[in-house]
């Protein structure tokens, strides 16, 4: 009995310490394999995104999100729960059963399911992936070189993407962004507008970064041995044009475009006092994140972009030189010739012949006289002429925070000693500008004299959420505060009882000059216009506003008096019922 009991121990001594044996093998064994395989230590990159851009009522213009591709290796999913994965996969993705299948059983390798999953998605299918794992959807694959390897489904992100919630509003001032590759992860890059100018501060900074040992399901253990670089993402960008104003402003274009059968009409209102630009629109606009080819011409930001020979409106910015020269006063006297004068081979007319032979400097501005605006600017010497309207502008970039802005082309100031040069510029022709340049000289008359720059963005905004602006240059004094308040008081009268009583509101002070001007091809000038009308808009409380609106090519009523001053109406009335402006009739 004794060596019975011995014997059955024995028997049991022995099979404990062969399956201790079989248990420290397969320990060492497992941890060979651990040893040999590259993915001991593991890594996960997040990537930063691009910065936002905010209207002034902090609506989301354009934002990023980023995207996600999943990716599995094939030799790693059990053949008897192939099905199994495709019905869970396509369930989660809503993806088509075929095409994945397809996928998986024509390679045997690593091979991507599917590209352009969102955070929310990505997220679903991580949860996914880990539920897999514990139904035993995947098991180890041995590689010819003795390496065992279990990877289960990787989601991994693969590029952001810009999305511009409001289609084409504010199209083509936000601007659009193009596709690059770096290191494997598709990023965007501003190409025009906003999304260009300010790609310094809406780029990133800094992926985040995480380092450590993994676990069973190949996710990264948190303890104090992992090592973390923290994400900078890319700074967001704060207009100063609230989206509600635009998106009115654009309402109206789009239905005088129609009205006027124009190629494209644009406005700009600016706060006089800071440069700010509050509206920027087009008619002319495209959905930002899916455009046509035929709408590439849309692109091109042409308030900045397009110069022309801008007409008539000249005449109070050569009007206030006279005053500042004191080549001229209001009450000099000019005669209107019958609304015919010949200045050499050249004959100037005028649309309309006054009652009278003779006629006020100021009359000139008011009813918009070529004759006498000729032979006024025939007064200026040369040289002050040319420097006068440089000191506008004329000829030189705005400042406006836009790429590839035109800086239009201004005569030679040796071209300033013909006399037809000085005549031709004084009414609005022999130069080229842009409608921001006009813009900007206008508003020295309602500026007490002072220059500003024009400016979309008001304010850079952290990652700690704190806002900070974006300065502007100092005011430039360009005439003086009496010329500008005469120039004023000729501008108001123009739009009383002068060519621009179209864009006329009751209730709020308003002032301005209408333009028209043929357009030359090849040197010759065809029955194509372009009108336009300038002035501002201003209230009892202090709000004062610089506000344009261009036409381009009208089809009908080409006139700036019958197309874009009836717009400028529209827009001011617009800008009282937003409480932009306080009309006295509305108190």
């Amino acid at each position: 009995m004794r060596d019975e009991v011995k014997s059955k121990f024995l028997t049991f001594f022995i099979f404990v310490t062969m399956g201790f044996i079989v248990f420290v093998a397969t320990l060492l064994y497992w941890s060979s394999i651990d040893l040999r395989s590259p993915n001991l230590q593991t890594s996960d990159a997040k990537m930063s995104l691009r910065g936002s851009i905010l209207s002034a009522d902090n609506y989301m213009l354009a934002n990023s999100q980023r995207l996600y591709k999943v990716v599995v290796d094939t030799r790693n999913i059990d053949p008897e729960k192939k099905e199994l994965f495709i019905k869970l996969y396509c369930l989660y993705t809503n993806d088509n059963e075929d095409r994945v299948r397809k996928i998986i059983d024509n390679d045997n390798s690593s091979v991507t399911l599917s590209y352009g999953i969102d955070s929310k998605n990505a997220e679903h299918l991580q949860s996914l992936a880990g539920k897999l794992l514990k139904l035993g959807v995947f098991k180890s694959y041995t590689k010819p070189n003795g390496i065992v390897f279990l990877h289960g489904m990787d989601i991994i992100q693969s590029g952001e993407l810009r999305v511009y919630p409001y289609k084409d509003t504010l199209a083509p001032i936000v601007g659009y962004v193009r596709k690059i590759e770096q290191d494997t992860i598709t990023r965007r890059e501003g190409v025009k507008g906003i999304e260009r100018f300010y790609e310094d501060r809406l780029s990133f900074a800094q992926d985040s970064y995480i380092v450590g040992y993994r676990d069973a399901i190949n996710s990264i253990i948190l303890n104090k041995k992992v090592k973390v670089k923290e994400p900078i993402n890319g700074q967001n960008i704060q207009l100063s044009i609230p989206l509600k104003l635009q998106k009115m402003i654009e309402r109206q274009l789009d239905l005088h475009q129609k009205r006027l059968e124009a190629k494209e009409i644009i406005a700009v209102i600016m706060d006089s006092r800071t440069g700010q630009i509050l509206s920027l629109a087009s008619s002319n606009r495209y959905d930002v994140n899916s455009f046509k080819k035929e709408e590439y011409p849309y692109l091109n930001i042409q308030a900045a972009e397009y110069a022309y020979e801008p007409g008539s409106v000249m005449k109070p910015i050569v009007y206030a030189l006279l005053l500042k020269s004191g080549k001229a006063t209001p009450n000099d006297i000019v005669r209107t010739y019958g609304g015919k004068y010949s200045m050499g081979k050249y004959t100037i007319a005028d649309e309309h012949r006054f009652e009278s032979e003779w006629i006020s400097a100021k009359n000139v501005i008011v009813y918009s006289s070529n004759i006498g605006m000729a032979q006024l600017a025939q007064k200026m010497e040369p040289e002050p002429y040319y420097s006068g309207l440089k000191s506008f502008g004329l000829g030189s970039k705005t400042g406006i925070d836009l790429a590839y802005e035109n800086a239009g082309e201004m005569p030679s100031v040796n071209d300033f000693t013909k006399e037809t040069i000085r005549s031709t510029i004084g009414y609005g022709y022999s130069l080229n500008v842009n409608f921001l340049q006009l813009i900007k000289a206008f508003n020295v008359f309602n500026n007490n004299g002072l220059m500003v720059n024009p400016k979309i963005a008001s304010y850079v905004i952290d990652k700690q959420n704190i806002r900070h602006d974006i300065k502007n240059d100092e005011p430039v004094k360009v005439i003086s505060e009496n010329i500008a308040t005469i120039v004023q008081k000729t501008l108001i009268e123009t739009v009383k009882e002068g060519t621009g009583i179209k864009a006329f509101v009751d209730g709020v002070i308003v002032g301005g000059k209408t333009g028209t001007a043929q357009i030359a091809q090849g040197g010759v000038y065809h029955k194509r216009y372009n009108s336009s009308f300038i002035g501002f808009a201003n209230d009892d409380d202090g709000a004062k506003f610089t506000i344009g609106v261009l036409v381009i090519e009208p089809n009908r009523n080409y006139f700036g008096s019958q197309s874009a001053a009836p717009i400028f109406k529209d827009i001011v009335i617009g800008m009282i019922e937003d409480g932009k402006l306080h009309s006295v009739l509305v108190r």
